[in-house]
């Protein structure tokens, strides 16, 4: 008798969706974005569909310890437009962590996720703390570590 191969999809409700909680302490910011897009995208769990959000929320805690390796530090520049004539301009990774160093974690991982309809709907599964504290202890996040 000859089996069927058949794609199974799963009901957006269906997806068991948990908290984690990451430590970005001394991590590698690429590497750490890399782990965090996965998760948040659910490309570990059985039920993956690429078109659907099954995806975990993902906690990034002491957002101002992340590194980078060589010479990143110091070469790494974002870029931002104001839309006007002359509204560009560059700002180091030095001076990102020292302002707000969430930005440097959300873009690194926003770049990893699709970039569609469903890579915004991704991306606001993505909490992220400079600090130790955060306040989404109610959802009882559990510790990822890699």
């Amino acid at each position: 008798m000859k089996q069927e191969r058949i794609t199974r999809f799963i009901k957006p409700e269906d997806a068991n969706q948990k908290w984690y909680v990451i430590d970005a302490k001394d991590k590698v910011l690429g590497r750490l974005a890399a782990k965090v897009a996965h998760v948040i995208r659910g490309k570990e769990k059985p039920v993956f569909t690429p078109n659907m959000d099954a995806g975990d929320f993902v906690v990034v805690i002491n957002a101002d310890k992340v590194r980078m390796t060589g010479k990143r530090e110091i070469q790494k520049t974002y870029f931002t437009h104001s839309t006007y004539p002359g509204g560009g301009r560059f700002r180091s990774f030095a001076e990102v962590m020292e302002k707000k160093p969430e930005f440097a974690v959300e873009t690194a991982v926003r770049g990893m996720l699709p970039k569609t309809k469903l890579g915004k709907q991704l991306i606001k599964k993505l909490k992220v703390y400079a600090g130790e504290s955060h306040p989404h202890s109610a959802q009882k996040p559990e510790v990822l570590s890699f």
